[in-house]
């Protein structure tokens, strides 16, 4: 899902409030100095999100230990691009913070999502062409983690409440005051970022909606980069997979107190870290030995699009690329005789079903979606010796 929203405009809003300490400085060719330091410190604060790897419910297969380096390793990369390269919201730069590569918090395999870093002080223009994607949405967030440890939505739009060109294509404006623009999106005083999300039934026959976003009333040109600057980004991009990586692992560990079922929650908890309002979530933890299968079973409600996937201990997707068989949605799953929808999580195909192949894990974690629903039926679940 999004959850790692919350934490991006946690350690970006502090970059953005730490460049006001480089604002006086002149960033001459001329000035003189030595930031091996900087990087140094950087390395140092990196290390300690390690951290993670060591805590107590932590599971030390070789296989989960090895993707959790290679987690912290992904969280780098992104937070590098996010926090160094595209954190000015002057000049807005639409980026990835979840991908097929980089993954977190239950990512989406069905989608595709863009992030930028904007201001409520700035008006944008977004433009672009709608494609075929059957979901379509624009959202602005806050971050009020300092005063009730939440990032709130301060617009939404839909695709279903846009006018677009005969030729699909479109243009958003993003302000404060409500415009004559045809296609509107709010922001609010503390508005610091943008969510695009594209919800796909099959990424191999739908067209994505292509994007692009620039300020209005903003500089001609970025200011020239500073030490501060600098300072401030990297003690961002540590904060970032940190914080990140510590999150998620108190999910995982939040949902082994029940294991092998996918409950609702608190939905807020979801909701807070920058979730869909539109979707209804339902997460689980799972264990399983070689011959056991996690047997799911569920009414499918009328809605307009649903999706399960398996993810690992830290809360990534699988490999959804070159797997096919690790998530599913309406277009790839098979409904039993009564309508009903059962799910087989197990080791090898038990032979009735729609089987997820836990792809050599003893454990994980799940996630369902309704998005759109007009219910939120809760699934039956047992574990069963194959």
């Amino acid at each position: 899902m999004d959850g790692s929203c919350l934490i991006q405009e946690h350690v970006a809003m502090t970059y953005r409030d730490n460049l006001a300490i480089g604002a006086g400085a002149s960033g001459s060719a001329k000035d003189e100095a030595d930031l091996a330091h900087l990087w140094q410190k950087f390395c140092s604060d990196l290390a300690q999100a390690s951290a993670v790897l060591t805590r107590a419910q932590t599971p030390r297969t070789a296989l989960d230990q090895a993707e959790g380096v290679r987690y912290l390793s992904r969280l780098t990369r992104v937070a590098l691009e996010m926090a160094m390269e595209s954190s000015d919201p002057d000049f807005p730069r639409l980026f990835q913070l979840s991908n097929e590569i980089v993954k977190i918090g239950g990512d989406n395999p069905d989608n595709i999502y863009h992030n930028a870093v904007i201001s409520g002080q700035r008006r944008y223009r977004i433009t672009g062409h709608r494609g075929t994607v059957p979901y379509l949405s624009f959202g602005t967030k806050a971050n009020r983690f300092m005063t009730d440890g939440s990032m709130v939505s301060t617009g939404e739009l839909e695709a279903s409440q846009m006018v677009f060109n005969p030729d699909g294509s479109f243009e958003i404006l993003a302000s404060q005051e409500r415009s004559e623009a045809t296609n509107w999106l709010a922001l609010e005083a503390d508005t610091s970022l943008l969510l695009v999300r594209q919800t796909f039934l099959d990424k191999t026959a739908e067209t994505p909606a292509t994007l692009s976003i620039r300020a209005i009333d903003g500089p001609d040109v970025p200011a020239p980069l500073t030490p501060e600057k600098v300072a401030s980004a990297l003690q961002t991009i540590s904060g970032f997979v940190t914080v990140t990586a510590r999150t998620f692992a108190e999910w995982t560990e939040m949902f082994m107190a029940r294991p092998n079922e996918l409950l609702p929650w608190d939905q807020s908890i979801f909701q807070k870290t920058g979730g869909d309002p539109n979707i209804f979530y339902l997460h689980g933890y799972w264990a399983l030995k070689p011959d056991q299968a996690w047997v799911i079973r569920t009414r499918v409600p009328d809605c307009r699009f649903w999706n399960f996937q398996l993810d690992n201990w830290w809360m990534e997707s699988m490999d959804y690329i070159n797997r096919s068989n690790v998530w599913t949605n309406p277009k790839k799953a098979r409904l039993d005789a009564d309508g009903m929808l059962t799910l087989v999580v197990s080791s090898r195909d038990p032979g009735f079903g729609n089987w997820f192949d836990v792809a050599g894990h003893g454990s994980g974690t799940a996630l369902l979606r309704w998005i759109g629903a007009d219910e939120h039926p809760l699934p039956a679940s047992e574990v069963i010796t194959l």
